[in-house]
């Protein structure tokens, strides 16, 4: 059966033998909302168990909106506008308007990018500008959480009237899922706060993956983060496969966010009778398979269904290489899973090390072997997982090592679908 993935801008094809194909895992789904724009416009007068946008806005002097960076697919051309109209309505001029991209640790956005985020009249008209973690000025020391996180946070964002986080939700290799509080942290968090949210305090238990939130306790400290720092509307969407707009939750951060963490999971969900012994998977094709920093995700969202001491295939584009030059440094260093796992338990975090944490865990569960043609060759040597040309010559190696009869499962958009054993 021929089975298109999701591999940078235009997809990749792989054939898998009709004998040993087990299931392509897709999301079951929702239906795209026929009006979006009309969604907005009520959900923001009408909003989750919280006053209307209006009237929150009402008599305020400025507001801060925060987005998504270029690794993330949301509709900020849709979502936006009436947001944005919304407040210029209630006497809130676009100079005292700032729109900040949640880049967290990852790079800056470049001009192109921020066009492709908003597009240019918003970049005109407002003020759009990136979070940087690393600026330890540019921050607001909040306190300490009661788990001892350090809490900075981008200073436009604490000194605004009104804060506002625009997004969207869908399953997170860490926080269970994506949206409402962690667009504030870690996506406008200072490098210090970061570090302490992605230690292997947080991401060694195993509550903290995806689809898990009420006992979650990386959840509940981003919650905690959300309530010192002050957040006092949310607007995020659901998206199907197509990038379509399926549901809007605007209002009271942990309820609208509550409400959109229910659709999606249904939305999402795709599930096997029994784990695979083969797994391809994807990092859900651009942007998020931009690096291989962020096509982890598409690792760990496999690991569900492959049985320990299977093969775990990942196909992703990864066009601008490893990631930032730490994670660079750190992915070509260690020659196993288990010497990088040595390594930062028993040494202070060092910047983006949870990524590799997770390749680790995943390594560490089956046998995984990376198809990303944007990866040098002398560095995909280095790695301490396995590479492959093609999807094809991995799965002829999964086939190998598993059996002529192994049974393969397929993912197309690994990071955006919830998969699991049983109902």
């Amino acid at each position: 059966m021929k089975i298109h993935l999701a591999y940078g801008k235009n997809g990749l094809d792989v054939v898998v033998p009709d004998g040993n194909l087990l299931k392509v895992l897709t999301m079951e789904g929702a239906e795209p909302l026929p009006d979006p724009h009309a969604a907005l416009v009520t959900s923001l007068e009408h909003p989750i168990e919280s006053v209307s946008l209006r009237q929150r806005a009402r008599g305020v002097r400025n507001a801060c909106i925060v987005i998504c960076d270029i690794t993330r697919p949301v509709p900020n051309k849709i979502v936006l506008p009436p947001l944005l109209s919304l407040l210029e309505q209630e006497g809130i001029s676009g100079d005292k308007i700032t729109i900040l991209v949640a880049t967290g640790l990852h790079r800056p956005s470049s001009d192109a990018e921020l066009d492709h985020l908003v597009g240019k009249e918003i970049i005109q008209r407002y003020r759009v500008v990136d979070h940087h973690a690393r600026v330890v000025a540019e921050h607001r020391n909040k306190g300490t959480t009661k788990r001892g996180t350090p809490v900075w946070i981008d200073a436009r964002y604490c000194d605004a009237d009104l804060k506002i986080t625009a997004g969207f939700i869908e399953p997170h290799l860490m926080a269970g899922f994506s949206g409402g509080r962690k667009m504030i942290a870690p996506g406008c968090a200072g490098e210090e706060t970061i570090k302490a949210l992605h230690s292997p305090r947080f991401l060694e238990d195993p509550r903290c993956s995806e689809g898990n939130i009420d006992d979650n306790p990386l959840h509940h400290e981003l919650m905690e983060i959300a309530g010192m720092t002050g957040h006092d509307f949310m607007v995020d969407v659901a998206l199907d496969e197509g990038g379509r707009i399926t549901g809007v939750f605007a209002g009271h951060p942990q309820r609208a966010h509550e409400a959109g963490v229910k659709h999606v999971r249904k939305a999402v969900r795709s599930t096997l009778d029994k784990a695979a012994d083969i797994v391809i998977t994807t990092a859900a094709g651009f942007p998020l398979d931009l690096t291989y920093y962020q096509a982890i995700k598409g690792m760990t969202a496999a690991l569900p269904i492959v049985k320990p001491g299977g093969t775990l295939i990942l196909a992703a584009e990864c066009a601008e290489g490893l990631g930032s030059r730490e994670f660079t440094g750190m992915a070509t260093t260690f020659s196993s899973a288990g010497e990088f796992r040595e390594r930062i338990l028993s040494n202070p975090v060092i910047i983006d090390q949870w990524q590799l944490e997770e390749c680790a865990k995943a390594a560490t569960h089956a046998e995984v072997i990376l198809v990303a043609g944007g990866i040098k060759p002398a560095e995909r040597k280095r790695l301490f997982i396995s590479t492959a040309e093609s999807v094809e010559e991995a799965l002829e190696r999964g086939l190998r090592k598993q059996g002529k009869n192994a049974a393969v499962a397929v993912i197309p958009k690994g990071p955006y679908t919830l998969v699991g054993i049983g109902q």
